[in-house]
């Protein structure tokens, strides 16, 4: 308990220090947002009548306060372009990136994986080269470049076996759920190819550091196969380090999604943050980037409290220096 209220404050820490850089790069850099929200051949008068809408005529201390008061309650603003509420812009926006993240790494975990295993496993030098050189080609595959193919492979109306949707979500969202996953299952095979790459040379060096060592050495005199020794009892010592891997790279994908979405026409949060900087519509921006760095903290802080529990020596440091103490 000592650790995870330690790990809750750095956690309430470090968001105060990034709510203040993300307030501060709006309103203290150079440049002020009513005018560039405006646009360079705005009136004066316009410009005023903005500042007062936004209320940057106040103290930046009363700005900040008032920010984060709003933040607490959920109102995270009003978009200047389109005057919907940020929250529901951005909550239409996740029900498309988080379903097109998890998706993604489900089929990025299938892949690394098994993989990773088999290329562990492997007895023939061939073999383990073999699977080396496909980890490294389809984690080298431009996300563009791959997405591309796939379109040309399987996107209906153009691709050679035109069975999925390439482009766009369906208007009703997922009101209809099978058009909503289907729309979603070519990003997703980009994401998760890519990514599934990565995973896959992640676990072939967790587990081939642990090959060789004197854990599976223990478990193949009690019985054990090699096979059944790696799978066993590798892959557990092995599974405090993937889930660091799994979900820091869950994390990453938030923003790594965004030349997907913008090559499937996927109205998702990168997407939507890309639009909203091109439109100057920097009051969504500045709680879009907040919400965005709370979430990769939030990650952060579940994948160290995993982390924690699932190593025994990490969880046995921690008694003896709470015994110490």
């Amino acid at each position: 308990m000592r650790f995870v209220i330690r790990r809750l404050l750095l956690f309430v820490v470090a968001l105060f220090g990034i709510s203040v850089v993300v307030f501060a790069a709006l309103r203290i850099l150079p440049g002020d947002v009513a005018s560039i929200m405006a646009g360079i051949n705005a009136p004066a008068s316009r410009v005023a009548q903005l500042r007062e809408q936004l209320g940057l005529n106040r103290p930046l201390a009363v700005q900040y306060f008032d920010w984060m008061g709003a933040l607490v309650t959920g109102d995270f603003g009003t978009s200047i372009l389109t005057g919907r509420s940020v929250t529901a812009l951005i909550g239409a926006r996740a029900s498309i990136t988080f379903p097109l993240i998890i998706l993604g790494l489900l089929i990025a975990m299938a892949i690394g994986l098994p993989l990773g295993c088999a290329a562990v496993l492997a007895r023939s030098p061939r073999v383990r080269a073999a699977f080396h050189v496909l980890a490294i080609i389809g984690g080298s595959v431009p996300a563009l470049w791959g997405g591309l193919l796939l379109i040309l492979l399987f996107g209906k109306g153009i691709g050679f076996i035109g069975v999925l949707p390439s482009q766009g979500f369906p208007l009703d969202g997922w009101g209809k759920p099978g058009n909503a996953i289907l729309s979603l299952i070519l990003p997703a095979l980009t994401v998760g190819i890519i990514v599934g790459a990565s995973l896959m040379r992640y676990t072939r060096t967790a587990l081939g550091d642990l090959a060789g060592s004197g854990y599976i050495d223990m478990a193949r005199s009690c019985g054990m196969t090699r096979t059944q020794a790696v799978l066993s009892v590798g892959l557990r010592l092995a599974m405090p380090q993937l889930v660091s891997v799994i979900g820091l790279t869950f994390a990453s994908m938030i923003t790594g999604v965004m030349v997907i979405e913008n090559l499937f026409a996927l109205p998702g949060i990168g997407n939507g943050l890309v639009t909203d900087v091109g439109n100057r519509d920097l009051i969504a921006v500045q709680s879009e980037l907040f919400l965005l760095a709370a979430f990769f903290l939030g990650i952060g802080l579940i994948v160290d409290v995993l982390h924690r529990l699932l190593d025994p020596q990490l969880k046995n440091a921690g008694n003896v220096a709470e015994v110490s103490a």
